[in-house]
């Protein structure tokens, strides 16, 4: 009989896959993710300056590698 396991770290530590969930308890953290720079609020008074506004949140979430690149 044999047993596949969704979680599991491969042999030399140096991959793990999660295929079950992931689950993070409050007070635990988790290093080492990329995290993009802060977007100001927006304090735009028309559609023109919303959308300068938000190309830049996208430019930064493109930058770190949290969005595909165009």
């Amino acid at each position: 009989m044999s047993y596949n396991t969704k979680n599991y770290t491969e042999q030399g530590g140096g991959k793990t896959v999660i295929g079950g969930v992931l689950e993070i308890k409050e007070g635990a953290s988790v290093t080492g993710l990329p995290v993009a720079g802060n977007q100001a609020d927006s304090t735009a008074t028309d559609v023109a300056g919303l959308v300068t506004d938000f190309n830049a949140l996208l430019a930064k979430l493109k930058a770190v590698g949290l969005m595909e690149t165009d």
